[in-house]
């Protein structure tokens, strides 16, 4: 009876933090429902001089590798980055569309803690939201208590989006035949 009851007590205590992290889409399931199944080939921002501080400054820090590929089809735009929340990186993946964001989506939440930005009433929150004359979100985004750092790590991952998405967009014009 005591080993049952310590067993129980283990599932419902132990059961939402095992839950909290995971895999909830694929990068490439979100391409293809981003693109109607038929994403558009990658292409490659570099993040080197001008561009590279940026980052910097969005992030805090700097991002973990030199180049970042995105899908374009048009005004639209596809990105998965990552961003640390407490200790784990958050993979992210963001339509931009006529420089707002269309969607954001949680790929992959690998911490215990702050998964609830997972679900539409926090993503819900990004929708429309672009870069103001400051490169920041022109809205504000309500936190989630004890999410703090994932909601954080989400902000910057849109802004990033949103500011990789403007460079590409000019970049894709001046090298257009």
């Amino acid at each position: 009876m005591f080993k049952n009851l310590t067993i129980t007590l283990y599932l419902l205590l132990a059961g939402p933090v095992a839950l909290a992290g995971g895999t909830y889409q694929t990068p490439d399931e979100f391409l293809k429902e981003s693109f109607a199944d038929t994403p558009p080939e990658p292409a490659v921002v570099w993040l080197s001089g001008q561009r590279k501080t940026v980052v910097e400054q969005i992030l805090g820090h700097r991002y973990p590798t030199l180049r970042i590929r995105y899908w374009r089809d048009g005004a639209r735009s596809a990105w998965i980055l990552e961003e640390v929340g407490k200790e784990q990186p958050i993979t992210v993946g963001v339509v931009v569309n006529r420089a707002r964001i269309e969607r954001i989506k949680v790929l992959v939440f690998r911490e215990s803690r702050g998964w609830e930005v997972r679900h539409p009433f926090f993503t819900d929150q990004f929708k429309e939201a672009r870069l103001n004359d400051k490169r920041q979100l022109d809205r504000h985004i309500d936190g989630i208590s004890g999410a703090t750092l994932s909601v954080r790590a989400m902000k910057k991952l849109a802004t990033l989006a949103l500011y990789l998405d403007t460079v590409t967009r000019e970049q894709d014009v001046t090298s257009a035949p």
